[in-house]
């Protein structure tokens, strides 16, 4: 016998006051009035026969029982939207906005684009790449790709790859048994340092036990694309995010990557805004597929 599921309203209902905790800030979500939202959840209640939240003096908070069934409910509300509009559309789509960081946008996503554009013709896209996180409008903002340690405050996150750098040396570097000696004497001529991650190559050399001056001096710049083009034109060597360095290397071979890699805390994220509207069906539609696509390369 099929077990008798809660209407879809109520469930639509509890996920939002999760989301926000605050049966308020659901209601002015979902056009209801607050007295509508609680009169929904407790009526989802009575169909479970569990309380799924605790009513506080000032707000809510999820049982454990409300906190293990979120997860499933939101992953269903997901893959209802997606499946809705991959088979049937929406008329009049609003653009989808995203903002990348200008190295993996060139790198990373502009290779793949037309194979998730080519499934979902119907998407529209405006990508704004940046080199430095600057504040913009949350309701002009969909997704953010940004390289860091992950701890931004007001946005779900899932990372792009793992926090792996590796060497990028210039065309011809030659390397041998004695790799580590090999690859800081190429790295001595002309260090190149990507500003804000300019640790990362201390960090390498105290892994690997070369003299702190090993990595002074050298070229700052404020990009991992310029970074790369400049060891690919044999200015220096660069230490690169692998996803970015692989990628390039792809598209314009000669460049030599060492068999050597920095673990670290710093990676690719793509973030969505928290914010009182749930994540459209294109929004999630793009992170599925971005975040499918590099637990695959990766």
């Amino acid at each position: 016998m099929a077990y008798p599921l809660p209407p879809l309203t109520w469930l639509r209902t509890f996920e939002a006051a999760a989301r926000h905790l605050s049966f308020a800030r659901a209601s002015l979500e979902l056009g209801l009035t607050p007295a509508a939202v609680s009169q929904q959840i407790r009526a989802l209640e009575g169909h479970v026969g569990f309380a799924l939240f605790d009513r506080l003096a000032r707000g809510i908070r999820l049982t454990s029982m409300g906190s293990a069934y979120l997860p499933p409910v939101r992953r269903a509300l997901d893959e209802l939207a997606i499946a809705t509009t991959g088979l049937f559309g929406v008329p009049a789509r609003r653009v989808l906005t995203i903002r990348s960081a200008v190295s993996f946008a060139t790198l990373c996503l502009a290779p793949h684009l037309e194979r998730f554009l080519a499934s979902h013709p119907g998407i529209r896209l405006r990508i704004h790449a940046s080199v430095w996180t600057e504040e913009i409008e949350s309701n002009l903002l969909d997704v953010d790709i940004r390289y860091g340690d992950g701890k931004w405050d007001g946005f779900d996150k899932w990372p792009l790859g793992p926090p792996i750098s590796v060497p990028v040396c210039p065309p011809g570097t030659r390397l041998g048994r004695d790799l580590g000696s090999d690859l800081r004497e190429a790295v001595r001529q002309r260090p190149i340092h990507i500003i804000g991650c300019e640790n990362l190559w201390t960090q390498l050399a105290r892994e690997l036990d070369w003299p702190a001056a090993t990595v002074e001096g050298g070229i700052a710049v404020d990009s991992s694309l310029i970074a790369l083009q400049l060891a690919a034109a044999g200015s220096g060597s660069a230490l690169i995010a692998a996803e970015l360095a692989h990628a390039y290397r792809n598209m314009a071979p000669g460049c030599v990557l060492p068999d050597i890699e920095l673990h670290h805390d710093q990676c690719h994220w793509l973030l969505m805004p928290q914010r009182i509207e749930a994540p459209s069906s294109d929004a999630l539609l793009f992170r599925d597929w971005l975040v499918t696509l590099f637990s695959q390369t990766g």
